[in-house]
């Protein structure tokens, strides 16, 4: 099989150099010269092998794991993918919104650690988000304008990378077990095209402390992307699915590729890619963009 390893940093931190790359090709079959996709940030190494992509990434993984380096390794065709799905809390975005909002209640603690052990996969996704939710009864429902100003942060790279894929025809959504009072203004500031969330329930301008049912967890993660790519008869192949918690995790193993960004550790030892390091333009560079091909917000 006709495969390729990327080496990936943080494009705040260069740290790939020739002595990165030699001690790369040293643990890959007939590895090829290295291809620079961004100087001293990202590179292709291309070679040929009948072992498992995940089992040679984790070989690379574990030569270089005293470096700030990501690894992907997958099969040269159909490495850019036409279907991108992504997470929000944690993965496009830095923050967990409900914890933000349950702030406000002065209970941001108590709902962190719930979230925590429900990214975990530690509780079942559902019951937990309820669970939290209803300690959110009676907040007044224009304090998400507040999160969103002061809070939320964008993750760097991401703009860029949604940009980017919409320019070359691939079709981006945004799939969250959080909330569509985020999800759609999350979505339209970054450029994704769609975005399903979950529904909080308002009366007279308050949060009732229920959540619209059916939850969108983690089946329902994994049905939109099937029902997208069924949509637009992608193949498996041509899917990108990027995620950080164990709801994300039915949606990220059906993927062509399944990304684990800065994730659980359940999670990173499932997905087929994982990035500890890099930002998300790393996801770029997984599909063979150069920097020079970036598309800038």
């Amino acid at each position: 099989m006709s495969l390729v390893a990327t080496l990936i940093c943080n494009p705040a931190l260069p740290s790939l150099n020739s002595t990165v790359v030699d001690a790369a090709q040293a643990v890959l079959p007939s590895p090829s010269a290295a291809a620079w996709l961004d100087e001293g940030i990202a590179a292709d190494i291309t070679f040929a092998s009948d072992e498992h992509p995940r089992i040679l990434a984790d070989r690379l993984w574990r030569a270089l794991q005293t470096l700030p380096i990501d690894v992907v390794v997958q099969p040269q065709l159909g490495r850019r993918k036409k279907l991108f799905l992504a997470d929000m809390d944690s993965t496009m975005i830095g923050q967990e919104c409900i914890d933000e909002l349950a702030g406000y209640a002065g209970l941001k603690a108590h709902v962190a650690a719930i979230t925590e052990r429900a990214m975990r996969g530690e509780i079942e996704f559902e019951p937990a988000l309820r669970e939290r939710v209803a300690l959110l009864k009676n907040l007044p429902v224009n304090i998400v304008d507040d999160v969103l100003a002061k809070h939320i942060t964008l993750t760097p790279g991401g703009e860029m990378l949604v940009r980017t894929m919409r320019a070359n025809g691939a079709y981006t959504c945004l799939v969250s077990g959080g909330f569509t009072l985020f999800t759609s203004r999350v979505a339209a500031m970054i450029g994704f095209e769609e975005n399903r969330g979950n529904e909080l329930l308002i009366e007279d301008g308050k949060f009732t402390g229920r959540v619209g049912e059916p939850i969108l967890g983690r089946s329902a993660k994994l049905a939109t992307l099937i029902d997208l790519r069924e949509s637009f008869d992608f193949d498996a192949i041509d899917t990108l699915v990027v995620g950080d918690g164990a709801n994300d995790l039915g949606m990220i193993e059906q993927a062509g590729l399944g990304v684990a960004y800065h994730a659980k550790p359940a999670v990173a030892a499932a997905a087929m890619a994982r990035i500890d390091h890099g930002d998300l333009t790393a996801l770029l560079f997984a599909q063979g963009y150069t920097r020079r091909e970036f598309v800038s917000a």
